[in-house]
């Protein structure tokens, strides 16, 4: 039966309107073009005559086409209501005020509406199928025919399987194939209302004006609008007329299809959109079954991991079974299944035994290990009181008893002062006469409260082997070569001036000639001598005081009434030879002055190339090349010593030193370099051109860098820290070590800038030497260190090395083989078998491998210095007591 019907007539001016007519609540009022369901004609008739009713069920309609615009999403809110918001982006045509009361009437109406007065659509319980026609094909049937309806009105057959698919998408419609010629309006979000004063609406996809239609329901008045769908009703009701809606973006009315009617009918009664969308269908099984079907989804997926490991939760499961059965609340019957419950086994141990007392042990030893490994806080054991002496006992020796005497004595004293506390020694005759100990509960009573008073700590203690601390050094036999014996001594001779009982010339430096032929010595009284190494015969002396002389007489800022002054004796503070097999030259500090000495033992070649490197020092005048505005100008003067021939002292300066080599053309000193402070310490580069000398009285003047090829110097540094004591080259590099009293600093000579700063702990350093790797520096102190540096490592001492009871006067390492030594004051001098590894990762390997003593402890100086042969494992030696002496490996 058709149930009562509601005209819905939608006018909206300026807004897309959907005009619906003939809907019902049901299927029944389907439009005839093309039908859907087969109906009695009866309910079309009906529609049409609900179509003709009064003015009053026109407003209803009214009203409930306005509940339906809510639904809609293309369609708009009524034209009635006098204000429209600007979300909508669409005109406002305003409204009269016949229109204001309508609304209000509808708004009052619907509040007084129930449930049962709402229009509510028929949920469509089949799937539909959709004709054809739509597409452009007929049907065999014609185009109004029922026939195919009627043949499957509830369901869809196998034959429309095609159709259905066909159907399933054709409405997913984009916007551009909406309007695939471009001739719809492309103005975007643009309010409407400002082409309102225009005739057209906007402009299309190729720039041409949208013209508005004069004919759309937009033109038309709200009178016009309502004959017109009258009017569409009455053909809706005939079977030829149309459903049409407002497009306001192009002005101008579009009329529906069949199929979008029914899209909308549908979305309106909460159906899916499309008659052929199967919601419920039959279910696949993919993964179950007798033949499951293999999916694409999972084909490919490798397996967890966790399917390869051990489950943590099994491995705890295993724990605790293994937990209890060490505890002994479970059996292996119990794990294997013979026993369900442990409680049968103990009632079944309580039957076969009943009174259930075994024997066990009260003490099993072990109380103290199962309290220590409880949970909680650590067990610590009460200390155990020492075990009864023979004072004790019942019947002690006579000496263990104590006289009246002692016994007066032991009553004056405190309890805790007696040797035995409250306890008196007693004799009886058998231990059944032992009565009751008196003190016994007191004494019990002051250990508990002892032990609850007192704090106890832990304290583990280590089983330690001590020589399993000591390193496993090898032996001193493996590791020769190395200085062991005395073999040859060199006799310095004594002069005129120190001459005495028991007196010596003190030795303070030595130096090789790099092929190891020559050896060269200087003393306290300024003499630099030259020796033979075989045979240990004296070949050249010099005597630099001499020098000094001459140096001062030709100074031209020196005082004339200090010329007459006699001198004291300078000792030379160092020496050291030309590292350069080619170039026969010396370099020796003596007072302010540095002395440069040709020694006359090279070859033809050798000579030439030494008078080359000589010839800018001899030939020096006003100061050597200097730049007068540079700092070192100030700092060092060159005065050459071949042009001194006015005084009768300089005459004397090369007299009777000739050339020991028959190619050699000088002998003796070349050149003379006076700084403003006392000049210590002087050292050569590798290469044999450059050499630096230190004075640490003066300030920042203290480091001098010189070119003896080009008789010219230079001051790096323009202020120092602390007071400079030794300075000297890396072997590779250009680095500069300068070592003050506690730090030994290193400059890069070309960035100019301090590289790293190694800080030796001593309170003042004396020695210092690097080693041909560059790698590793050793210094030496006056406070007894001998402090070795990785500078790979840290900068800070990798070795510190504490042998000698005195002062360390010189350390150095052999130019070949991997030995290291130090001399001190106490008269030895300790070798060292320092093996230095390419391998970065292994540490270098310092063994004490042998003590050298030879010489005597003179005003507390014992050996001042010491210096290895360039080839050979020997080592000389020089001390206070005016020896030096050669060590060689016998």
């Amino acid at each position: 039966m058709a149930r009562k019907t509601k005209s819905k007539t939608t006018s909206a001016p300026a807004k897309e309107t959907v005009q619906l007519t003939a809907e019902t609540e049901g299927d029944d009022a389907a439009p005839e073009v093309e039908p859907i369901d087969s109906e009695d004609d009866d309910d079309v008739d009906e529609a049409s005559e609900s179509q003709s009713q009064s003015e009053e069920e026109y407003d209803s309609a009214a009203e409930d086409d306005e509940g339906d615009d809510a639904n809609h999403p293309d369609e708009e809110s009524s034209d009635f209501d006098p204000e429209v918001s600007d979300e909508d982006e669409f005109e406002d045509q305003g409204s009269s005020d016949d229109d204001e009361d309508r609304l209000e009437r509808q708004m009052k109406d619907d509040d007084d509406d129930d449930e049962s007065d709402v229009e509510i659509l028929e949920e469509l319980d089949v799937v539909r199928s959709w004709p054809k026609e739509l597409t452009g094909k007929k049907r065999a049937g014609g185009p109004n025919s029922n026939a195919a309806s009627s043949s499957a009105p509830d369901a869809v057959t196998a034959a429309d399987a095609d159709t259905t698919a066909k159907w399933m998408h054709a409405d997913d419609l984009s916007s551009d194939d909406e309007d695939a010629d471009g001739a719809g309006n492309r103005i975007g979000r643009v309010p409407l209302h400002w082409y309102d004063d225009y005739d057209h609406i906007g402009y299309d996809a190729h720039g041409q004006r949208v013209v508005k239609s004069q004919s759309s329901s937009a033109s038309k008045d709200i009178l016009d609008r309502v004959i017109d769908a009258a009017d569409d009703l009455e053909a809706n009701a005939a079977g030829n007329g149309k459903f049409t809606v407002y497009d306001a973006l192009n002005a101008r009315d579009v009329a529906l299809t069949p199929r979008q009617v029914e899209l909308i009918r549908r979305l309106q009664s909460g159906a899916f959109a499309h008659p052929e969308h199967d919601a419920n269908p039959d279910y696949v099984a993919y993964f179950s079954g007798v033949d499951p079907e293999v999916s694409g989804l999972n084909s490919d997926r490798y397996e967890k991991k966790s399917r390869f490991q051990p489950s943590k939760w099994e491995k705890l499961q295993v724990r605790r079974l293994l937990h209890r059965l060490k505890c002994g609340s479970i059996n292996m019957d119990y794990l294997e299944g013979r026993v369900r419950d442990m409680n049968d086994l103990v009632s079944k141990s309580k039957d076969e035994d009943p009174s259930g007392d075994k024997p066990f042990l009260l003490w099993k030893g072990d109380e103290e290990d199962e309290l220590a490994l409880r949970k909680g806080p650590q067990h610590m054991p009460a200390p155990k009181l020492p075990p009864p002496g023979h004072a004790y006992s019942y019947n002690p020796p006579e000496e263990y008893l104590p006289n009246e005497q002692e016994l007066k004595e032991w009553e004056e004293l405190d309890p805790e002062d007696r040797p035995y506390g409250h306890f008196v020694p007693k004799k009886h005759p058998n231990l059944r006469s032992v009565g009751a100990y008196e003190h016994a509960v007191r004494e019990r009573f002051e250990r508990c409260l002892d032990l609850y008073l007192c704090p106890r700590a832990m304290k583990r203690r280590l089983n330690i082997d001590p020589e399993s601390l000591v390193p496993s050094l090898p032996k001193a036999s493996d590791l020769r070569p190395f200085p062991t014996a005395k073999v040859v001594a060199y006799e310095v001779p004594e002069t005129n001036a120190t001459k005495k009982e028991d007196a010596a010339v003190m030795v303070r430096c030595l130096t090789v000639s790099p092929d190891g032929q020559f050896l060269v010595s200087g003393d306290e009284n300024g003499v630099v001598r030259l020796w033979e190494v075989q045979t240990g015969r004296l070949l050249r002396s010099w005597d630099l005081m001499l020098v000094l002389s001459v140096g001062e007489e030709n100074d031209d800022q020196n005082d004339k009434s200090q010329q007459g002054e006699p001198q004291t004796k300078k000792p030379v503070s160092s020496l050291e030879w030309n590292p350069n097999r080619s170039h026969h030259c010396l370099l020796a500090t003596i007072g302010k002055c540095a002395i440069v000495i040709s020694t006359g033992t090279g070859g033809p070649d050798d000579s030439e190339l030494t008078d080359a490197l000589l010839s800018a020092a001899s030939a020096c005048k006003h100061g050597g090349n200097i730049a007068p505005e540079s700092r070192a100008a100030k700092a060092v003067k060159w005065t050459s010593l071949q042009h001194k021939k006015s005084s009768k002292s300089s005459s004397n300066v090369n007299a009777n030193t000739p050339p020991i080599s028959a190619y050699g053309t000088a002998s003796g000193p070349i050149c003379l370099l006076r700084t403003n402070r006392e000049c210590t310490h002087v050292q050569w580069h590798r290469k044999g051109d450059y050499f630096v000398t230190v004075s640490p009285k003066a300030g920042a003047a203290a480091v001098l860098i010189h070119q003896l090829s080009k008789a010219a110097s230079q001051q790096p540094f323009g202020k120092v820290k602390g007071e400079i004591q030794l300075a000297c080259f890396h072997p590779q590099k250009p680095f500069l070590f300068v070592a003050s009293k506690e730090h030994v600093r290193v400059y890069h000579l070309v960035k100019q800038m301090m590289v790293k700063r190694l800080m030796s702990g001593c309170r003042h350093i004396s020695s210092l030497d690097v080693h041909g790797s560059g790698d590793h520096v050793v210094v030496g102190s006056l406070d007894r260190r001998l402090v070795w540096f990785d500078l790979d490592l840290a900068n800070t001492p990798y070795k510190t090395l504490k042998y000698h009871e005195r002062a360390l006067r010189s350390v150095g390492f052999h130019p070949r083989y991997p030995l290291m030594a130090s001399a001190s004051d106490d008269g030895s001098i300790h070798v060292f078998h320092s093996m230095i590894y390419s391998d970065l990762m292994r540490n270098p390997l310092i063994v004490p491998v042998k003590v050298l003593r030879g010489h005597n402890v003179v005003n507390s100086l014992g050996t001042l210095a010491m210096v290895f042969h360039p080839t050979q494992p020997w080592l000389f030696s020089a001390g206070a007591d005016g020896k030096i002496h050669l060590f060689q490996d016998l």
